[in-house]
């Protein structure tokens, strides 16, 4: 025989399980770009980067300002991710996240290469600094929404599996 169910308590029951897993998509959202200054300072160091490739230095040079910048970039990635408060199993980034990756590179660096062809004829200081404000710019532009498309999967994708596990019972 079954036991006896409160159906006032269930119902509560289900809502605070509910809202917790609200909450859980929530703070995922609200994290999942470290917040506006990672992405401000993201675009700075890559404003910073092309600005200094503008000025045309030697191989050697621009050797050393890509190491630079790359290291500069890891430790960011880092310091965001110790920083951060929720740890997302992998399974949680898919195809949005891969999309959302690829996406970006294949627009900022897109656009890295048509300003700088359309800069070449002026003066190398001003193209390059015409190039990366243009670059980052774009960064900037592309990475708001971009997370908020590949991070929104995540919501709908929790809802799906509760009504499964609900039909399931």
């Amino acid at each position: 025989m079954s036991t006896p169910v409160d159906a006032e308590q269930a119902w509560t029951d289900l809502q605070r399980i509910r809202v917790t897993q609200e909450r859980v998509y929530d703070e995922v959202e609200r994290g999942a770009s470290g917040g506006p200054g990672s992405a401000y300072l993201t675009a700075a160091l890559m404003w910073l980067f092309l600005a200094g490739q503008g000025l045309e230095p030697p191989l050697w040079g621009s050797l050393l300002a890509l190491a630079g910048y790359l290291v500069l970039l890891g430790a960011l990635g880092v310091s965001e991710h110790r920083r951060s408060r929720m740890r997302l199993h992998h399974s949680r980034y898919d195809r949005r996240s891969l999309a959302m990756f690829l996406g970006g590179a294949t627009v900022t660096g897109a656009t890295v290469v048509l300003s700088g062809r359309l800069v070449e004829p002026l003066a190398p200081l001003t193209a390059g600094l015409i190039q990366a404000t243009v670059s980052a710019g774009v960064f900037l532009l592309f990475l708001g929404p971009a997370t908020r498309w590949s991070v929104g999967a995540l919501r709908t994708r929790g809802a799906r599996r509760a009504a499964r596990e609900e039909a399931a019972r």
